[in-house]
């Protein structure tokens, strides 16, 4: 089944003036209730704002058109502050007490291990932008899909970057303390060993330190070449960054995408503190040498201007991201005629070439992996413009 994001908000328009045919069994008045799980405040909470602005552009955009079979979409956020206990809380009381009808999230991958085996037990609709692969498991967790790359295909990015196109053999690989963190290293350090680099530095730093200068000492003395960094916490690394200008230390940052995150800027001792940092990014969200964007993706940013959403302070693809898990809920709920888990997960096990804003996503039953690979590059992180980038040197 292929369809655009257009034809999509075209049809649940269509379906709201004419919920009466016998198609589309939505005669109930219930807002279709999603459950929006996100780390709005704590120390992992940088894509929030970006997620949260794009959740509420779709919403309000598809309730304008008339909503889905004439019910309209209804967002219940919980703050999950990056802590997996307040995840698993606030899961049960969505999926109990608020009787939600899909959850978005978490954006927290340690929290989503938390909470994925309670959504799961729940039969619970669940889309979430959390990169650890075992996150997906179509046997153990039916119930759950992934909008974004996993952590592995972000990883390949990153180590090819590194190896083929910056031509360095002698790595350090730093994360957080958070479960995200802790995997995301150990499966880079273990992926650039199997391509023959010398990982010289491995650590997880809690995200909250002060003094980067020990950490980023003993990176420099190993003789690493280049720091990867996997981590969503802007604080530390501007903390990074500050310091390695400190220490003189010409080494290039490769790595997760919220190094490119605008809330760094005003973090930095000088704006030059940001250069040779190098993001995860993606075609649909970067700019040509011309500084055009892809044609949808122009017509997107111009409708959130329209909106007034803030773009300089965040990352496009996040906005985008969140916009697209909405569209596809409500998509499924359209489709299935009603909003029961079965005829959702069903739906989206059907989806084949979905072009949304973020990326064009395919789901099967075997596989809840559902963006490829192939729109994957690198940034250069401080060429924002609107929350999108310039490819980083050498593509």
């Amino acid at each position: 089944m292929s369809i655009s994001r257009r034809d999509f908000v075209a049809s649940v328009g269509a379906m709201g003036l004419a919920s009466s045919l016998p198609r589309i069994a939505l005669a109930q008045t219930e807002n279709i209730k999603i459950g929006w799980l996100v780390a709005m405040t704590g120390p992992s909470s940088a894509p929030a704002a970006g997620f949260d602005r794009g959740v509420h552009f779709a919403a309000n955009a598809i309730n304008a058109a008339g909503g889905v079979g004439g019910r309209k979409i209804e967002i219940i956020t919980r703050d999950t502050q990056g802590d997996p206990t307040k995840a698993v809380n606030a899961t049960q009381e969505l999926i109990s007490q608020a009787k939600v009808h899909a959850i978005w999230g978490p954006t927290n991958s340690g929290e989503s291990l938390a909470v994925t085996p309670i959504l799961a037990k729940a039969k619970m609709p669940n889309i979430h932008p959390c990169v650890i692969d075992t996150l997906i498991d179509t046997k153990k967790y039916p119930n759950a899909f992934r909008i974004t790359p996993s952590n592995t295909q972000w990883d390949d990015a990153v180590r090819h970057y590194c190896l083929n196109i910056l031509k360095l053999k002698k790595i350090a690989v730093i994360g957080d303390t958070t479960g995200y963190g802790v995997s995301a290293v150990n499966a880079s350090v273990a992926a650039f060993k199997k391509e023959g680099a010398e990982v010289t530095y491995q650590a997880n730093i809690d995200s909250t330190q002060s003094d980067l200068t020990p950490d980023m000492l003993r990176a420099k003395n190993s003789g690493a070449e280049v720091i990867v960094v996997w981590s969503v916490s802007t604080g530390m690394y501007s903390r990074m960054f500050n310091t390695r200008a400190k220490m003189n230390w010409d080494v290039s940052f490769v790595g997760h995408p919220s190094v490119s995150s605008g809330e760094i800027a005003p973090l930095l001792d000088k704006p030059d503190n940001w250069a040779k940092v190098y993001a995860v990014g993606y075609k649909s969200c970067s700019y040509d040498a011309a500084g055009n964007l892809p044609p949808a993706t122009q017509k997107f940013v111009a409708d959130l201007l329209k909106a007034k959403v803030k773009l300089d302070d965040t990352l496009l693809w996040w906005v985008a991201c969140g916009a697209d898990a909405i569209d596809l809920i409500a998509k499924a709920v359209g489709a299935s005629g009603s909003t029961k888990p079965e005829g959702i997960i069903a739906y989206w096990n059907s989806i084949k070439g979905y072009a949304g804003h973020f990326g064009t996503y395919n789901y099967a039953p075997d596989q809840h992996n559902g963006y490829s690979t192939s729109e994957i590059v690198m940034s250069e992180a401080r060429s924002a413009k609107n929350g999108t980038f310039a490819l980083a040197p050498g593509y």
